[in-house]
């Protein structure tokens, strides 16, 4: 058979290794935290030390902050720029706080009194050093300018003090959904900004990366990462790709070196994220980590860590700018960690991997029409953080009742390796597709050139249905079709939570039928509208939502679907799959933090990252849980980091990985913590807005600790 796509060559590439020039960081600081994970290049490090391995134990709250809006959860990195914390809640308001006590400055509503639905990850801060300071906060369908003092919205940018997320595309996407999570990247007079879009089989938005005026919001500068007729990577796409395809987004943030003007991020899946067969190709570019001039957004150099992707294994982090030192010379790199639990270290210039990096044959897809990718790109063994697929080798031990009951689905859920493509049948996926590693990234610690980073190890599985039934279908199995190809991605496949909308278990008690048929046509804060959708799809999703529509029969002919022409196939969601008494299927631990020499090119070490109280009280030592939120390194010897299910607030010795202390928090800490120092004492802050992906209560809480004075 021919395929459509030339297979690359096997990569070996060991590039010129030459000296280069340590950037300086202008938005570096010392004793604060004045940007999104830290500095430019998302270090995730501080050269703090009053807090170190001797004295962390005595850590103690020194103030504590409720937000008041428990709803979803919060995700926010804070940032401190002169001694004032910026700072989101569950419901996306913006507020400052003085960061030595936790008083309220000033908070910001953009729903002026309704419900706020979506999550934030943080603000970005910019000034001109003569007075004009803003905060850039996004929050549903806008991104607002605020000024840092008042909270106020800043008249002259944009619209009011705003402009759309839908601003400055090339092509009218007005139905469509889009949006921002993350913090855009501010460099000189320029915000860079990335996007949420949609990723099911619907019409979705282009995940195009943008630069706006700080001052105005005028658009300067476009990338279209779904390139157009005549630009390049063009023809790694079927040729109506650019007009037809949306998303592969940059969904999770930008690191930059800012004395090359370089910009940095990992992009997103291309939609349908689940079935290609209207894409085939390797797609550039998505699913890349990407480097463009920041003063123009000309490309300068791609790599792509999956090749048409049908598992969302989006790129979910930012690389993070790294050193390594080889043959006594240093080395400007980038690590891009992956949900693959993959890193992949590249030369910071040119993109060439500086470990090997190999095209692995993989199961080409079963599914009619579909035209899988036959390779894709392995890092060395060192750098495979999680485990890779799913045998009955990796059949969870906790004890026989739960293997026994997972050997049996076995008959019905089949065991299958990394990269093995959606099916008609059910397959385990290992790692899932919230990873591996996810949107809060790694650290990096430039005294030991060492990248800490966390990863979650927990199987699923999926599998795939015809959009359109083969036979008569009842009004409420279309509904839960059609629910299940655009709906769950963000509403879960019965009830679970998610950080991008709420469950819709109970909405028949929230809303009436007509209301849930409005939002579908309106759509409303981070939900698109769904006015492409047929009446007759509407009303079927009602009916599933509702429960019923069991005695109304369809038949094939009279079908009238929106989009099964165009995406034959759909995936029935990503299913959670769980012993009987909740815990994951496979072998422990479920969850881990890695140290990773860049130097020697292995990893340090590796350790449980959090346990589950009910095993705990068993006396199992940690297994480790699903986790979500990243680390924070210090010169002090420490990495701290939330992240597990545990809602604990953890330390650990960077040497060692020892736990050297732990504080109970009330609600998960789901966000990547921050540190600063005011009058001489060191602070380490974290949202514990609890709720999101994890499924545990939701929160509302900032704690901030620091040493007894």
């Amino acid at each position: 058979m021919k395929l459509p796509f030339p297979i690359p060559r096997l990569l070996l590439c060991l590039p010129a290794l030459t000296m280069v020039a340590a950037a300086t960081d202008p938005k570096a600081s010392h004793r604060e935290w004045q940007i999104y994970h830290g500095d430019y290049g998302g270090s995730h490090y501080s050269e703090l030390d009053q807090i170190n391995r001797s004295n962390v134990k005595k850590l103690q709250l020194a103030w504590s902050w409720k937000t008041g809006d428990v709803g979803n959860t919060i995700e926010c990195n804070p940032i401190v720029v002169n001694r004032v914390m910026f700072v989101t809640t569950p419901q996306l308001h913006a507020a400052a706080l003085d960061a030595a006590t936790g008083k309220l400055l000033w908070r910001f509503d953009p729903w002026e009194g309704a419900q706020g639905r979506g999550v934030n990850r943080g603000v970005a801060h910019w000034t001109d050093g003569q007075g004009d300071e803003r905060i850039f906060h996004s929050a549903g369908d806008w991104l607002y300018a605020l000024d840092a003092k008042t909270g106020k919205p800043v008249p002259g940018f944009g619209r009011a003090g705003r402009i759309s997320h839908r601003d400055g595309f090339d092509t009218d996407i007005f139905y469509l959904r889009v949006g921002n999570n993350t913090p855009g990247l501010v460099w000189k007079d320029l915000l860079i900004l990335g996007s949420t879009t949609g990723e099911g089989p619907q019409p979705t938005a282009p995940g195009h990366i943008r630069a706006f005026d700080v001052r105005t919001g005028e658009r300067k500068w476009i990338f279209h990462t779904i390139p157009h007729p005549g630009e390049f990577g063009y023809d790694t796409w079927a040729p109506d790709s650019w007009k037809k395809v949306g998303s592969a987004n940059v969904w999770s943030g930008f690191t930059l070196d800012a004395e090359r003007g370089i910009v940095f991020m990992g992009t997103g899946s291309p939609a349908n994220d689940k079935w290609g067969g209207n894409r085939p190709g390797a797609g550039w570019f998505g699913n890349c980590t990407l480097a463009l001039d920041a003063a123009t957004g000309r490309r300068l150099w791609h790599f792509q860590a999956v090749h048409h992707d049908l598992w969302d294994y989006d790129l979910p982090t930012p690389p993070v700018l790294a050193r390594l030192v080889r043959e006594g010379r240093t080395i400007d790199c980038v690590v891009q960690p992956t949900k693959m639990g993959h890193l992949f270290v590249l030369d910071r210039v040119t993109g060439a991997p500086l470990f090997p990096v190999e095209e692995v044959p993989v199961l080409l897809s079963d599914i009619p029409g579909e035209v899988s990718y036959p390779t894709q790109p392995m890092p060395p063994k060192e750098f495979r953080l999680t485990t890779q697929g799913f045998t009955r080798d990796d059949v969870t031990d906790l004890n026989p009742a739960a293997r026994e009951f997972v050997l049996k689905q076995l008959g019905d859920i089949l065991p299958a390796p990394l990269f093995a493509p959606p099916s008609l049948r059910k397959k385990a996926v290992l790692p899932q597709f919230n990873g591996g590693c996810e949107w809060g990234g790694a650290a990096f610690d430039p005294e030991r050139h060492t990248v800490f980073v966390n990863t979650s190890n927990e199987v699923e599985w999926t599998s795939m249905v015809p959009s359109r039934p083969e036979a008569r279908v009842s009004l409420h199995e279309l509904g839960k079709r059609s629910y299940q190809g655009v709906c769950s991605a963000c509403h879960g496949i019965s009830s679970p939570l998610n950080p991008a909308s709420p469950s819709l278990e109970k909405v028949r008690e929230r809303l009436t039928r007509q209301q849930v048929l409005d939002l579908m046509q309106t759509g409303r804060g981070q939900m698109p509208s769904f006015a492409s959708f047929t009446a007759q799809e509407k009303n079927a999703i009602v009916a599933f939502l509702y429960g019923d529509g069991h005695d109304e029969i369809i038949e094939t002919k009279d079908l009238q679907l929106s989009f099964a022409n165009e995406i034959p196939y759909v995936m029935t969601g990503h299913h959670e799959w769980k012993d009987p008494e909740g815990f994951p299927v496979n072998k422990r631990p479920w969850g881990q933090l890695h140290a990773v020499d860049l130097n020697a090119g292995k990893v340090k070490w590796s350790v449980p990252l959090g346990t589950y109280p009910k095993l705990e009280a068993r006396g199992l030592p940690p297994t480790g849980t699903f986790n979500m939120g990243g680390p924070i390194v210090t010169k002090g010897g420490l990495v701290f980091i939330g992240a597990a299910m545990d809602e604990r607030f953890h330390a650990y010795d960077k040497d060692t990985g020892e736990l050297l202390w732990e504080f109970q928090m009330e609600f998960g800490g789901y966000a990547t913590p921050s540190t600063f120092e005011i009058d001489g004492r060191q602070y380490v802050v974290i949202a514990a807005g609890g709720g999101g992906k994890p499924e545990t209560k939701a929160g509302d809480r900032y704690y901030c600790f620091a040493l007894p004075r």
